[in-house]
């Protein structure tokens, strides 16, 4: 029979939340990647490491990663400027020294003060980053040079629970400066075209934890998305999602790869009664062994066929089965 990732030829996916939390790997997950047999690109949006540290990391994690297989917001970033300012301008680099090396690397000259004429500001996540950076990047925005960030991510996945993502430090200057910025990683289509271009990749399949970012990027690329419920977003967030943020495939982590497609593929989820009342979804007849992520499944696609997202109590028990599914019942 065959499996999930028999229908594609690379698989390009996330790192924090999919693969990782922090410092730890998710259990099983280099595993799955090794059984697909399938291309592996990196993709993230975390811009506070180099392609190299990036891999490294990994490796130490357990995954056979390289530098050329992975892509990061920071590289996009810095790709998509040449959209904007010419070759070897000056650039104020509100992020990882990481950051910086990559604008380096594309002969761009880099600038530490808004005082230093900067003609672009490039911004990505560091862990380390100060008032005093944030207030550079203010003033060179406030001129109207072009402003690129690597991603919008409010939160970063940790070991320790979410943490404060680069979106949040992008919103502390779109609120200064009443600008926004060009996005270069998820959810731009871009990032994860370039990765695909990486393996010659025709039938990539795109794997995250995050509507937002993941999943809308691969909708945007035109690929197919599987969200795994190993990080930020849950069954609960996806069934009031816009259809530019609806997973193709649904799965409680990437064992799914060496499942039959069907098993994880919400428009391929077990057929329920529905009915609309109000606007609210009501489910009759519940198989008594329909549970879990196939339960969730089921549901999402009456609710997205009926354009609806409040849940009527199933009643006759059915309610913990709801909860233990990570779906809400009005």
């Amino acid at each position: 029979m065959a499996a999930l990732s028999d229908l594609h030829d690379a698989l390009l996916v996330d790192l924090d939340g999919t693969l990782i939390r922090g410092t730890e790997p998710i259990p099983g997950a280099a595993e799955a990647l090794d059984r697909s047999g399938l291309p592996v690109v990196y993709v993230t949006n975390n811009a506070s490491r180099s392609p190299g540290q990036t891999a490294e990391h990994l490796r130490d994690l357990g995954f056979p990663a390289r530098a050329s297989d992975v892509m990061t917001s920071a590289q996009a970033a810095v790709m998509m400027l040449g959209d904007h300012v010419d070759a070897g301008a000056r650039v104020l680099v509100v992020g990882h020294e990481s950051f910086r090396e990559l604008a380096r690397q594309a002969g761009y000259e880099v600038v530490y003060s808004a005082d230093d004429g900067p003609e672009a500001v490039l911004q990505g996540l560091s862990r380390e980053l100060t008032w005093g950076d944030l207030a550079e990047g203010c003033l060179a925005i406030r001129r109207g040079v072009p402003w690129v960030a690597s991603n919008t991510d409010t939160t970063l996945p940790t070991e320790r629970g979410l943490l404060p993502g680069n979106g949040s430090l992008v919103a502390a200057l779109r609120a200064a400066t009443d600008r926004d910025p060009v996005v270069a990683g998820k959810p731009a289509a871009g990032v994860l075209r370039a990765a695909a271009d990486l393996v010659g990749s025709r039938r990539p399949l795109v794997i995250g934890d995050r509507l937002d970012t993941d999943i809308e990027g691969a909708l945007a690329a035109g690929m197919p998305a599987l969200l795994v419920l190993t990080g930020v977003h849950g069954t609960a967030d996806l069934l009031v999602a816009d259809a530019h943020r609806r997973a193709t495939h649904l799965a409680p982590d990437l064992s799914a790869l060496a499942a039959p497609p069907e098993s994880s593929h919400i428009d391929s989820a077990p057929w329920l009664d529905a009915r609309v009342e109000n606007g609210v979804l009501h489910l009759d007849g519940l198989p008594a062994t329909l549970d879990g992520v196939d339960l969730a499944r089921g549901v999402l696609r009456q609710a997205w066929r009926h354009g609806v997202s409040a849940l009527a109590d199933p009643g006759d028990g059915a309610r913990s089965r709801f909860a233990d599914a990570g779906l809400l019942v009005g």
